[in-house]
């Protein structure tokens, strides 16, 4: 070959290699990727785990990044990282090559624009759970897609169901738990013949379920719970054999089961709960690889199929609230790893099954409130796993089997309305983990164990209606979690433990109808948190003690005893006619239903009495003469004034302010006090200028002897001090830094060496309560109480999702519902709020958060709370709205309350309009009723059930009522402004 020949071919071969190099995508568009790849990390507000992100390391080397061969990114995988900010999808569909893009579980927010024409090659798309906002864009240029997630994502209004006909290779295709437009159920869905999993929970379908649901022959899963479905199951379903989960809860569907369902052999999860289905079980027998049955809230009848008992793989089983009959089959349960069994509330007899804890995995045994007959197996005494026993209302008998009052992780013991026999057994002592022993209306006797005092997870005693005798165990104070403690109507004898005062979760008492005697332990005015005292039918003596003033009760029941003495004037504020009858030695000032007071009693020939009262005036006429000497003293410093004006103050300012803490100070004088609250004395305080403030004015420590308050019991003072401390520190974290129209405006905190003030602004119609319930001045329409509702609503939305960190208000009710001159509402009151942490479920203390009506029955089992208990407070507040009613009233029957109420009688009652307030407006009356049915849901049972706070001012929205013309936009800040500003 020559040498020009040579030149020419090697020439020809370096032009072609500069081409291939120009041409090879790894080389030309790495700079690129790396570009969009950058573009989309700076748009995050949290990117920590996106460091190896940078212009040094190799995008394939990218942290969630997976490239190809040809070093082109085709996945970013990046599921649940935390990712914060707003999505630069544009960005991502630039990367030519992107097959997978999976961004679920972050914290990811704003709308997306329709940027998806470029992402033609995308087949997996996840953005489920964010925080997205608006509506879906158009997916039809997605047609390669195969799985698609958006479920719990934050999307609302249209969903461009026609956009899916495109997308015919979908294979997972979940869309839930959405706050979409109502919509029937969508057709188009019928044309993707490759799904096998589709989820359509919870987003606002309604109709029938169509019969060519049948056509879609390779599902697997098919959940389409928590809509607005009504009509029978369709025949269509029994032709998806290859069906492994079924789930239809919480719809209204009626009628049976279709004739066919039995050939779903492949199921292992079925769920039809919380429907109106009727007719029995006979298509479900053959279907022998169920794992899990959920049949409950229905109207099921006839027999359970004794196939059941031959089930080899069945772990979960719930049929409670049905019409069942007859026996269970003796071998349920007994073959699997057998986790709960809930068959409540039906008409069941016979034994109960011996064997379900057979492989040492099962955690719940629920049967109340049907007609088992014989006893407790004894295999369950050694069933470690078990977590809750409730067997209560049946007519179970015998002995219960030593070991199940030990067992280390049950929760609850409730064996409530049997014919229960014996002792409970000293072990009860092992029970580390019980929080709720319920054992009434039984034939318990004995004395209790002292050993019970050991168990200190305890929540709950209810031991009532038994034949129980001995003392109460002097020890009982050592249960510092105790909440309830029922003991009426046995034999107890003795006197009550000085050591309650101890237990300072206490909210009720009831030891009523016993053998009790000595005196009322004056101790137990220490326990601020008490609601319910009831001491009724026993044989105590003496005075009542001054001490119970301190407490915030709404019932007191001391009657049919031998009590002596005059009746403190604020408890017969609380009492009812018979709070005192049956005290023979009793008198009260200014009472309708006791003997007026004198200084010798003629009525009775007790010189005990005369001594008494006589003893009585004149540590009256003492204590009087010393609190006129400092009266007299403390009028040199400022007249009529509660706290001495000297000394240093210090004020942290939270808003901009044109007053001093000397113009506040001036005004805390005895005749502008406007309220007495658990927390501390609240005062009116008119500034120079007109504008108006609220005060609230708590002590930081005890006062010293000799000041102005000493003649109180310091054993009394000192906890309702440190409370009031705590809840102190607690209301400014918490108030200083929110911003929001329905949150009461914290100006600033006054601080001392002994006293605490906070200013607040000035709410002249004062609490939804007051409205409610008490002055009742203001007529309030539908539409007041709608906005009162909506207003209440966004400030807990803003607490829950709006702040830079969540807060749970904790104590939410009507009386923390303040009221300003145009009755719109602002959440106060945040003496019991808690910021929660990231990460974790927020731990209440021991002492249980909230006011007896409102608290959320998860209380009663865990001190983990969530906003969810929240929510059901708020459920509570709506229903005050709707029927006009206290959330306690003995309308509602003895232990029952308004949750209670309004539940039982959605349930019952044909005509629900008869549910709401008759002052409200006939027009208005189903939107109220509407409302009503928003609140059942925020009081369900079970916290998960509940919806979030966003969900309910989306729910809220919808029911605005039609006479609205004008529409207040809510704005998440406010802009300060200036009181008195010149």
């Amino acid at each position: 070959m020559s040498s020009d020949s040579f030149s020419g071919h090697l020439r020809s071969a370096l032009f072609l290699c500069t081409l291939l190099f120009f041409l090879n995508p790894s080389s030309s568009s790495n700079s690129d990727q790396r570009q969009f790849l950058l573009k989309f990390k700076s748009t995050l507000a949290n990117s920590n785990s996106l460091n190896t992100w940078n212009e040094e390391t190799h995008i394939c080397n990218f942290t969630g990044i997976v490239c190809n061969s040809d070093k082109a990114v085709t996945e970013i995988n990046l599921s649940n990282q935390k990712l914060a900010g707003v999505l630069a999808f544009d960005s991502l569909c630039s990367l030519n090559s992107i097959q997978k893009i999976s961004l679920g579980s972050n914290l990811l927010h704003g709308t997306i624009s329709n940027h998806l024409s470029n992402c033609t090659s995308l087949e997996y798309l996840d953005l489920a759970e964010n925080f997205f906002s608006g509506e879906v864009p158009d997916l039809s240029p997605l047609t390669q897609l195969k799985y698609l997630s958006l479920n719990l994502s934050g999307f609302s209004g249209r969903f461009p169901w026609k956009s899916l006909e495109n997308l015919t290779g979908l294979r997972f295709l979940s869309l839930g738990d959405n706050p979409f437009d109502k919509t029937p159920f969508p057709l188009e869905i019928l044309k993707l013949y490759n799904l096998s999993n589709l989820y359509l929970t919870n987003c606002t379908i309604e109709g029938q379920i169509p019969e060519a649901i049948g056509n879609l022959s390779l599902l697997e899963s098919l959940q389409l719970s928590d809509n607005y479905l009504v009509g029978e199951i369709p025949v269509g379903v029994t032709k998806l054999t290859k069906l492994q989960m079924l789930e239809l809860y919480n719809n209204e569907l009626s009628g049976v089961f279709p004739t066919g369902l039995s050939n779903l052999v492949n199921l292992q999860q079925f769920d039809v709960s919380t429907n109106s289905l009727v007719g029995d079980l006979s298509e479900l027998k053959n279907l022998t690889r169920l794992e899990s049955l959920q049949l409950f809230e229905n109207g099921f009848s006839g027999t359970i199929p004794q196939e059941f008992g031959e089930f080899k793989f069945l772990k979960q089983f719930s049929i409670y609230t049905n019409k069942f009959t007859g026996e269970l089959p003796a071998r349920i349960g007994s073959w699997a790893e057998f986790e709960f069994i809930d068959a409540s509330e039906n008409y069941l007899t016979g034994s109960i099954p011996p064997d379900m804890c057979k492989m040492g995995k099962m955690e719940k045994l629920l049967m109340i409130d049907n007609n088992f007959t014989g006893g407790l197996p004894e295999n369950y005494a050694s069933c470690e796993s078990l977590v809750r026993l409730r067997v209560s209302n049946n007519s179970l008998s015998g002995q219960v089997p030593d070991g199940i009052w030990s067992l280390p992780n049950l929760g609850m013991i409730d064996l409530e309305m049997n014919q229960f026999e014996g002792q409970v057994a000293a072990n009860v002592g092992q029970a580390k983990s019980l929080t709720q022993l319920f054992l009434a209306n039984n034939g318990f006797s004995g004395e209790l164990p002292v050993e019970i005092s050991n168990v200190s997870s305890l929540v709950e005693i209810e031991l009532n209606s038994n034949r129980f005798s001995g003392q109460i165990p002097a020890n009982l104070g050592e249960l510092q979690k105790l909440s309830n403690l029922y003991l009426q109507d046995n034999m107890f004898s003795g006197v009550i433990p000085e050591s309650l005062s101890s237990c300072v979760s206490l909210n009720e008492i009831n030891l009523g109808g016993n053998l009790l005697s000595g005196q009322i332990p004056a101790s137990l005015g220490a326990l601020v948190g008490l609601n319910s005292l009831n001491l009724s039918g026993n044989k105590l003596s003496g005075v009542i003690p001054a001490s119970l003033t301190s407490l915030k009760l709404t019932l007191i029941d001391l009657s049919n005893n031998m009590l002596i003495g005059r009746v403190p004037q604020p408890l017969l504020l609380v009492a009812y006619n018979g709070s005192f009858a049956g005290n023979q030695g009793l008198c009260a000032d200014r009472s309708k239903v006791l003997p007026e007071c004198s200084p010798v009693s003629h009525k009775s020939g007790n010189v005990k009495v005369s001594v008494y009262c006589f003893i009585v005036g004149a540590l009256v006429f003492l204590l009087s003469l010393v609190s006129y000497l400092l009266f007299v003293k403390m009028s040199k410093i400022d007249r009529k004034s509660p706290i001495d004006r000297g000394g240093s103050w210090n004020v942290k300012q939270f808003h901009v302010l044109k007053f001093s803490e000397d113009e506040i100070l001036r005004s805390l004088k005895q005749e502008n006090m406007i309220g007495k609250g658990g927390s501390g004395d609240v005062y009116k305080v008119v500034l120079g200028c007109g504008e108006q403030l609220a005060v609230k004015h708590m002590w930081k420590s005890e006062p010293e002897s000799g000041s102005w308050r000493s003649s109180r019991s310091s054993a009394a003072i000192l906890p309702k001090e440190k409370t009031q401390w705590r809840e102190y520190e607690a209301e400014v974290a918490a108030l200083s830094s929110l911003r929001h129209m329905n949150v009461v405006k914290l100006y600033c905190s006054i601080s001392s060496e002994d006293s605490n003030l906070l200013v607040y602004e000035y709410m002249p119609n004062g609490s939804l309560w007051d409205q409610l319930h008490i002055n009742k001045k203001i007529k309030m329409d539908w539409s007041v109480r709608y906005e009162i509702a909506m207003g209440a609503a966004k400030g807990l939305e803003y607490l829950h999702h709006g702040c830079e960190r969540p807060m749970l208000h904790r104590d939410v009710k009507s009386s923390n519902i303040l009221l300003d001159d145009e009755m719109k509402p602002k959440l106060a009151d945040f003496g019991l709020a808690k910021i929660v942490q990231t990460g974790k479920v927020m731990d209440s203390t021991h002492i249980i958060a909230g006011t007896h009506g409102y608290i959320a029955p998860e209380y009663g089992y865990t001190y983990n709370v969530t906003e969810k208990s929240d929510i059901y407070s708020f459920g509570v507040v709506l229903m005050e709205l709707v029927t006009g009613k206290k959330p306690v009233d003995p309308e509602f029957g003895e232990y029952k309350d308004i949750v209670f109420w309004v539940h039982n009688e959605m349930r019952t009652k044909e005509e629900l309009i008869s549910l709401v307030d008759t002052s409200i407006s006939k027009d208005a009356k189903e939107e109220a009723v509407k409302m009503l049915s928003i609140a059942v849901h925020c009081t369900m049972k079970l916290p998960a059930l509940r919806p979030s706070m966003r969900m309910v001012v989306k729910m809220l929205e919808e029911i605005e009522p039609n006479s609205f013309t004008d529409i207040v936009i809510e704005k998440v800040g406010e802009t300060d402004v200036s009181l008195c500003k010149n």
